[in-house]
């Protein structure tokens, strides 16, 4: 086995000149040795020295990229520590990544302090190992080590996209938490994505060939939600004339999702607490005591310690869940992420579509960035679903992503009086129609679509609010 030098020996494996050198510098100058390699063939042959005790590794690279690099690396982390280096911003890879047992990753532009205070950490972490594996060299029943298993093929999820430092932060311990099956607990406010966060779990678990299943636990009166949790007995209640099935036998050996944990009923706290404890519960009426093997992955947005301090949340559940948690930033505290998550957006309504051209204005996507999004992540998608319908063109401009809108007519309802919510949203409908059918320049079909309506739909809307075309 391989022993650190004087100097230990870091590999910079990335195909672009300038990101090389300028990494070499700086380590040298912290007293690192170097060496250098230009695509995935070279960084996987240089990897096979015992001597380099650290690569930075690019995951876009010619010839074979660094995911396989890194794949093909598994069983030798712990000798030789691998941090990943990449200009995407999506989730997917980063845990995969860490999945497959990265010891960070970092998105450029980076930060060198950050880049060598990671260097530092995986050095020490590797010594540590080294030192322990020594230690327990006689004995073999000690000598699997730490690494990770493989990957589950396929594993990604699309939807998280974020290059900020708290989001990168989620990807990792999205990849840390998924191979186990451990409960995870999910905070953040709403419509920052605690749903995709539990999706990229469970594809990135081993449970990912089994169920998963989604539970809205404020969507049901507590009656009816420990029916539809553990099921009932044909009888057990008025209305009950059949046996039911409950989410947790259909989720056995996958994984459940139970979401706004924070307003399930006290009652039903306890019977989820034993579940969790001994995988044990009844149906609803029933004696028969029924086993499951299920992970549980909660989320909230609310402040559980607030709620156990009313009484309104079991202490002992609390900790039963929060064994690991992520928290999701607000929209607001990631302000760098817009841009991305803008882009990402539009790409999905521009395949969804088939709008090829669709873009945002520099004006438009800088009134975006500086907004505050109450809603995060899904007010986004909203104001942006609607800026592409309505646009003039494919090109969304400032006045496009405007909240509230600016024609005179939007606010007759309200101007004339009437503060009922169905005269309101009855002019907001007749103006948007109006415009989609401008924009399609009547063509009834199109326009239809680009609601979507149907075209009968459409017709009906038109007597109603007896629209015409101008000219």
């Amino acid at each position: 086995m391989a022993k650190f030098s004087y100097q230990p020996i870091v590999l910079i494996a990335d195909d672009e000149p300038t990101i090389r050198t300028n990494l070499r510098l700086l380590l040298e100058s912290e007293g690192y040795e170097v060496r250098e390699a230009a695509d995935g063939e070279q960084a996987a042959r240089l990897l096979q020295d015992p001597d380099v005790a650290l690569c930075l590794l690019d995951l876009k690279m010619p010839g074979r990229n660094g995911m396989d690099v890194l794949r093909d690396h598994a069983d030798r982390l712990e000798e030789t520590p691998i941090i990943v280096l990449t200009a995407y911003g999506g989730s997917a890879a980063a845990i995969e990544a860490m999945k497959l047992g990265a010891y960070d990753y970092l998105t450029k532009p980076f930060d060198f302090d950050e880049v060598l205070f990671s260097i530092r950490r995986a050095l020490k972490q590797r010594a540590l190992v080294t030192q322990l594996q020594a230690l327990s060299h006689e004995d073999a029943s000690r000598d699997a080590g730490l690494a990770g298993g493989r990957p589950d093929a396929g594993a990604a999820d699309e939807e998280l996209v974020g290059r900020s430092s708290a989001m990168l932060h989620v990807f990792k311990t999205i990849g840390r938490v998924a191979p186990t099956h451990e409960p995870v607990l999910i905070v953040g406010e709403s419509g920052t994505g605690k749903e995709l966060v539990a999706n990229a779990i469970h594809k990135n678990s081993p449970r990912t060939d089994q169920p998963f299943i989604k539970v809205n636990s404020a969507a049901l009166s507590p009656a009816l939600l420990e029916s539809e949790l553990f099921g009932h007995e044909k009888g057990a209640f008025t209305g009950a004339v059949a046996r039911r099935i409950g989410r947790f036998e259909h989720a056995h050996g996958g994984t459940l999702f139970l979401d706004e944990i924070g307003d399930l009923d006290v009652e039903l706290q306890a019977k989820l607490l034993r579940v969790l404890q001994t995988g044990q519960f009844e149906r609803v009426g029933g004696e028969e005591t029924l086993q499951v093997d299920v992970r549980i992955l909660a989320a909230t947005n609310r402040d559980l310690s607030a709620r156990i301090a009313e009484g309104r949340f079991r202490e002992d559940l609390f900790y039963r869940l929060n064994v690991v948690t992520i928290e999701l930033p607000p929209l607001r505290q990631r302000r760098d992420d817009i841009p991305l998550l803008a882009e990402h957006i539009l790409g999905k309504l521009a395949r969804k579509y088939d709008w090829p051209n669709l873009a945002l204005s520099p004006q438009a996507l800088a009134h975006l960035s500086a907004r505050d999004w109450p809603g995060n992540v899904r007010e986004l998608q909203n104001v942006l679903a609607r800026a592409a319908i309505l646009a003039r063109g494919r090109i969304i401009g400032i006045e496009d992503v405007q909240t509230p809108p600016s024609p005179t007519n939007s606010t007759n309802a309200m101007a004339s009086g009437s503060l009922l919510l169905r005269d309101i949203l009855a002019e907001t409908e007749q103006r948007v129609i109006r415009q989609a059918l401008e924009q399609e320049k009547w063509n009834r079909t199109r326009a239809a679509r680009l609601l979507g309506i149907s075209r009968r739909q459409l017709f009906d809307k038109i007597r109603q609010y007896g629209l015409q075309e101008s000219g």
